[in-house]
């Protein structure tokens, strides 16, 4: 399958709904990770999820995935109710993901680690891999040019039958996302994808965000580079001990007193701030410099 190139009109507000988070609480023990988690993401859309650390971002899409189970509330996708489930289902239903660490198969090659994102859709059985049929020789075959072209799409370069553990850290990131990508997923959940990333690197991760949305495929990703965020973002959600506390626009946003105190502590000058960061521009705000920018 050739990855489609084409750009989509942007979904708005009134697509169709593919993830609906209802009341969701994780707690572990006594302490609530998240408590009452509601928001949406809709077809085709480019959400963040953002908020300081320990804030419940990961465990709430731990739960979305099936790593953990919600102690209270609903997630649906595409209105089937996937609370619960196991990992392996829900990402036969359309979801895959990567994770703040990477998660790759170190002694494996690069294309083997793409192919691995495939298991689920290669045409062949036991007896097929056992016999080494036609039908075995016509899936590897067909299983290894996908992984190529996924590989071509986020720009990953060198040689593909190295092991994917000598490879830098930028490119073994992108391994991991052709990987989530070769799944063919309605949906696709990053964790930190920017974590460890130089500036050349994060500009190159800003437009595969931009390209794999130009798919249809919708994107939600928990990020700390704010910069990065209010470029890619159609909408945000940002949360604060595991309760959300914004959902807007990056406009929205960037100048909500809840978020600035969220990240900046409470205080009798946040309206102010709030109306100071209001007229900045996305680098004053995070402190980017001018080598940075260019």
């Amino acid at each position: 399958m050739t990855a489609p190139v084409g750009i989509r009109e942007a979904p708005g507000e009134n697509a169709p709904r593919l993830l609906e988070v209802e009341a969701m609480t994780v707690a572990f023990g006594g302490v609530t990770a998240v408590d009452g988690l509601s928001f949406g993401v809709n077809e085709g859309e480019v959400l963040s999820v953002i908020g300081p650390n320990g804030a419940g971002k990961t465990s709430a899409f731990n739960c979305i995935t099936g790593f953990y189970k919600p102690s209270g509330g609903h997630v649906r996708l595409g209105g089937v109710d996937i609370t619960g489930k196991r990992p392996a289902r829900i990402a036969a239903m359309g979801v895959a993901r990567t994770f703040q660490n990477l998660r790759l198969f170190g002694e494996l090659s690069v294309l083997d680690n793409v192919r691995a994102g495939m298991h689920v859709r290669i045409k062949q059985n036991a007896f097929d891999a056992i016999l080494h049929t036609p039908r075995y020789h016509r899936s590897e075959q067909e299983a290894t040019d996908e992984a190529n072209r996924w590989l071509d799409f986020v720009g990953s370069r060198g040689n593909r039958y190295n092991e994917v553990r000598n490879l830098p850290y930028g490119e073994q990131r992108r391994v991991e996302i052709a990987r989530a990508l070769a799944r063919e997923p309605r949906m696709l959940l990053l964790d930190e994808p920017a974590a460890g990333l130089n500036h050349n690197e994060k500009e190159q991760l800003l437009d595969l965000l931009r390209r794999i949305s130009d798919l249809g495929t919708a994107v939600v990703l928990i990020e700390h580079d704010m910069g990065l965020v209010m470029q890619v973002s159609e909408r945000i959600v940002v949360l604060n001990y595991g309760r959300e506390i914004a959902d807007g626009t990056p406009t929205q946003i960037r100048s909500n007193p809840a978020v600035i105190e969220a990240y900046l502590g409470a205080g009798d000058d946040v309206e102010e701030e709030a109306e100071k960061i209001a007229h900045q521009s996305d680098d004053q705000i995070f402190g980017r410099t001018e080598g940075e920018q260019a």
